[in-house]
């Protein structure tokens, strides 16, 4: 099949300025259908992991048997890749290079593969891929060159296996400690610090120049800012009670931040602000926010895209033909995940018929989109060396520990219980994994725990902390889980020295009786690795809190203890 991508190629190579990309999209624009341009909107879901081996589930989403027969049906603009077991896209570096590239030869047009690497609570693909602590763990680090080189080594290792597309870094300020949805995702709870270390993020994924095959398209997320939410919008609509004069001072910063830096595209929140669109809709529904806040006021004219049509949050006013005719009349650019893409497509092809939208309207989309492809040398190098996957994914390790080494916060240290000295310490969790990788390090025992601890998992800890020196008890998301604090508390109860690390939310810290209090925000490898470090003496804690801490023993931001 001839690739519509063949007539932008000569220019393409000589594109060295943004006019010249502008005029190599609308060479390639001109050449396409309706029913193509509208195609390039969508970014679809994949089953599967392989492109030319039947599923059962591409039958019943989109009547084909294979990905790369959906990809020829519905000529989609870009693909999403995901580790769950409905979609199971991910296995190994090779799979998953070669995957990328039966579905790039089956596109007329070259594809957006994508998937969500945030890192840390947010990461598709795990090892051998290079982990790294996640976003608020950086923010504790403070050190912007550390955010830059973890988004590189991600960006790296991600165009090594096909995918040119990262929904990250996550731009949200996570301004309300009872937010469900984001949290550690979040850089921090000050508007600065995340918007300096959302800039160095997209510096490192986009390689700060076009056409480097190490770099990815970075994506600011979500939009206007989901921080001070208290509910999650993959199962219900939000509401941010921001004023226009809060989100300018408290949300917009990393936004601005990340335009300031030229990011390639920005992704909506399907969450309300009634105090700045009245109307009811979510932010990815409106036009007052899209195009008012974003388009005129930030004065960006990059690709938006949605959050994932699945979720409940957009999905609560409206049916999911109306929602993407509503999102492109909003201002959006990309349209993620329809729950089913035939009617996506006929939606918005039906209101380009009916005039509801013009097709310059669709034209201006396109061209964004196109672009953005050429910006990041897609339309001329979509497929990749599956060898050279297997070399380059994985081999950031070292420097992955370098970076997370520099972000735990010692919060409290009243006992003087650090550095550890004992020969054997207990080491309770909710995680055998990570227990386990800790109790080895620090050569002691471990007894693992349910994530809420029942009274008899709590009673064979206590008894366990009997034989034990010192206990080392790691928490996640013990502020909303009062089984682990009482865990922490009767632990402590035994008189023996107890440490305490929050792994996930920080917030933890504030909510036992434990005179020693780590937080690492993060569960990778590394990050394990750099708390045991810290532990042993074997490095200085250097992290300091990137949020406020509120509760019965409240922290402020800024808190950290060294030695």
């Amino acid at each position: 099949m001839r690739k519509i991508a063949a007539l932008t190629l000569v220019t393409a190579m000589v594109a060295l300025t943004p006019v010249a990309r502008a005029d190599a999209a609308v060479t390639t624009l001109r050449g396409m259908s309706l029913e193509q341009k509208v195609g390039q909107l969508f970014v679809t879901y994949v089953n599967g992991q392989a492109a030319d081996v039947p599923h059962p589930k591409n039958q019943t989403d989109f009547g084909v048997a294979t990905a790369s027969e959906m990809v020829r049906k519905y000529q989609p603009g870009g693909v999403i890749y995901f580790n769950n077991t409905s979609r199971d896209n991910i296995d190994t570096p090779k799979q998953i290079a070669q995957l990328s590239n039966g579905l790039q030869q089956a596109s007329r047009i070259p594809l957006l593969i994508s998937t969500d690497q945030e890192m840390g609570v947010v990461t598709r693909i795990g090892p051998p891929a290079t982990q790294l602590p996640g976003n608020m763990a950086l923010g504790a680090g403070r050190n912007v060159k550390d955010a830059e080189e973890a988004a590189r080594i991600t960006g790296q290792e991600l165009r090594a296996m096909g995918i040119n597309q990262n929904f990250a870094p996550d731009a949200d300020v996570n301004s309300n400690p009872a937010n469900p949805i984001i949290g550690v995702r979040s850089f921090s709870s000050d508007p600065k610090l995340a918007a300096d270390m959302v800039a160095a993020q997209v510096q490192g994924y986009e390689a700060r120049r076009w056409f480097d095959m190490s770099s990815v398209t970075s994506t600011a997320k979500h939009f206007p800012g989901h921080g001070d939410t208290s509910e999650d919008s993959h199962t219900a609509l939000p509401v941010s009670n921001r004023s226009l004069e809060q989100w300018r001072q408290i949300d917009a910063p990393p936004f601005k931040a990340a335009i300031a830096a030229k990011i390639d595209s920005i992704m909506t929140a399907h969450i309300q602000v009634p105090q700045i669109d009245p109307s009811g809709n979510p932010a990815t529904l409106s036009p007052k926010i899209i195009t008012g806040l974003l388009r005129d006021e930030l004065k960006y004219d990059g690709v938006v895209v949605t959050d994932s049509l699945e979720m409940a949050g957009v999905r609560k006013l409206h049916s999911d033909a109306e929602i993407p005719v509503l999102a492109v009349k909003a201002g959006v650019d990309q349209l993620l995940m329809p729950p089913n893409l035939g009617v996506a497509i006929d939606s918005v092809l039906k209101a380009v018929r009916s005039g509801e939208i013009t097709e310059q309207r669709i034209d201006q989309s396109v061209l964004r989109i196109l672009k953005m492809k050429l910006l990041r040398g897609v339309m001329l190098t979509a497929e990749v060396d599956v060898n050279k996957a297997e070399q380059i994914v994985g081999s950031n390790t070292e420097k992955a520990q370098a970076i997370a080494d520099r972000t735990i916060t010692v919060v409290r240290n009243d006992g003087q219980a650090l550095p550890l000295n004992a020969t054997a310490p207990l080491v309770v969790g909710t995680s055998d994994a990570q227990v386990s990788a800790l109790a080895t390090r620090l050569k002691g025992t471990k007894v693992v725990t349910a994530t809420s601890p029942t009274a008899a998992q709590i009673q064979q800890a206590v008894a366990a902390a009997a034989k034990a020196d010192k206990i080392v008890v790691l928490t996640n998301n013990a502020s909303t889980r009062p089984a682990q604090v009482d865990l922490v508390n009767q632990l402590v109860a035994t008189g023996k020295p107890v440490v305490a690390a929050a792994t996930a939310n920080p917030y933890d810290v504030a909510h036992s009786n434990a005179k020693t209090w780590l937080a690492t925000y993060s569960t990778t490898t590394v990050s394990i690795e750099a708390l045991a470090r810290v532990l042993l003496g074997e490095a200085k804690p250097q992290g300091k809190l990137p949020v406020d801490v509120p509760g019965p023993t409240p922290y402020p931001f800024g808190h950290g203890v060294t030695w």
